[in-house]
């Protein structure tokens, strides 16, 4: 990672972390392609631990169903690399932990790995929030190498992140998917903050 890139992606990373922080918000991820990155940049700052709560890497398609639900039919139909799978795997890590936000990428950061109509470059973003709202991004950031794809990658899901921290009215709403899993989920307490969280329903 170059010097400036350092730079951008920790500054970036602190905004996001205070801003959560005054939000009393909590942070998972959901990593394909960048294997943990994004996780690695916020956990780099110290005092992170009152925002992140936790990463999954899943790189495999078995990963992404056995820790976060992507059901195989979504694999199947779509592919690994799509705006379905990582709107999945964003849920999947919202529905997993006891978090307010969670983003998800899963892409192609090259050399090899493209198939037609799926060019090396090509990375899908999705970040959710508890609250309902679901923003989805894609983006084609073209064979400039794997470690520029991915540092562009964790840019681009840090800010993701912050839009949607911001509260509402910050990008695409819309509701959020139903979320089919193989196996049932033990239930959790809900984390005490100060106010009163609004949750959705499970479908």
């Amino acid at each position: 990672m170059s010097d400036t890139s350092g730079r951008d992606t920790r500054t970036l990373a602190r905004s996001l972390l205070d801003l959560c922080r005054m939000r009393k918000l909590k942070i998972a991820t959901a990593e394909s392609c960048t294997g943990g990155l994004v996780a690695a940049a916020l956990t780099d700052i110290p005092g992170s631990s009152d925002v992140v709560d936790r990463g999954f890497v899943t790189y495999s398609n078995e990963a992404k169903r056995a820790m976060l639900g992507v059901t195989a039919s979504t694999l199947e139909t779509f592919g690994a690399v799509s705006r379905e799978t990582a709107t999945a795997m964003a849920v999947g890590a919202l529905e997993a932990a006891d978090v307010d936000l969670a983003v998800a990428i899963t892409g192609i950061a090259g050399p090899g790995g493209a198939t037609p109509g799926k060019p090396v470059g090509l990375v899908h973003f999705a970040a959710a929030a508890r609250d309902g709202r679901i923003v989805a991004r894609e983006k084609r950031f073209g064979a400039l190498g794997r470690t520029v794809v991915r540092q562009l990658s964790v840019v681009e899901a840090l800010r993701l992140l912050a839009e949607l921290a911001r509260g509402p009215g910050n990008g695409a709403t819309r509701p959020r998917p139903a979320v089919h899993r193989s196996r049932p989920r033990a239930a959790r307490k809900p984390r005490q903050s100060a106010g009163t969280r609004r949750r959705t329903s499970r479908p």
